[in-house]
């Protein structure tokens, strides 16, 4: 058993929503997805993420309560995949493990295309404008800066297929695990 929250973050197309449903369900663990409720949330206005991450900006109370619910699940044995979860946990006191995924941006462009069937040019603007807007929020909500918050594991998915980055992230998670 993990006695840990283990939370899985990075930029959008970085592989982390794949990796973290992967490394849940390999070491028998719940997973929850920010971005998930995220959508879901998007999808109630009748807003595409993009146009949701925009009033997010000035309706703070999104990204406040999408935190709350995030953060009323860090339990051990929970896979919590959001950008900012790791640092809030840290902020909270919550013993986590914070693991960034990355990749190059042309590499998320592609992969972001492929997902939501769009073209290079508008994935690689969409992503953006959602990283320029989340940045701005999380500094102003909560005073995090992704660029400079401390992790604990990051691994550059660019070159990796999923089974290696859940690979990796499985033998980190073991190697902490036997750390006294």
């Amino acid at each position: 058993m993990i006695d840990v929250v283990v939370c899985i973050g990075g930029p959008p197309g970085s592989g982390k929503s794949t990796a973290g449903r992967k490394v849940a369900e390999r070491l028998g663990l719940e997973y929850r997805s920010a971005g998930e409720i995220f959508r879901a949330e998007a999808s109630q206005h009748g807003l595409d993420l993009e146009a949701f991450g925009r009033y997010a900006e000035t309706h703070p109370e999104v990204d406040r309560a999408l935190d709350r619910a995030m953060q009323a699940l860090a339990r051990p044995g929970r896979v919590l995949d959001g950008r900012i979860q790791g640092p809030l946990c840290r902020r909270h006191g919550i013993a986590a493990v914070s693991i960034v995924i990355t990749a190059r941006p042309e590499v998320r462009a592609g992969r972001v295309a492929g997902r939501d069937a769009a073209s290079l040019d508008r994935a690689t603007r969409e992503i953006a404008e959602r990283e320029a807007s989340e940045h701005r929020r999380y500094r102003t909500l909560y005073e995090i800066d992704l660029d400079t918050e401390p992790v604990d594991f990051t691994i550059d998915s660019s070159e990796r297929s999923p089974s290696e980055v859940v690979e990796e992230i499985v033998r980190f998670l073991e190697r902490k695990g036997q750390d006294p």
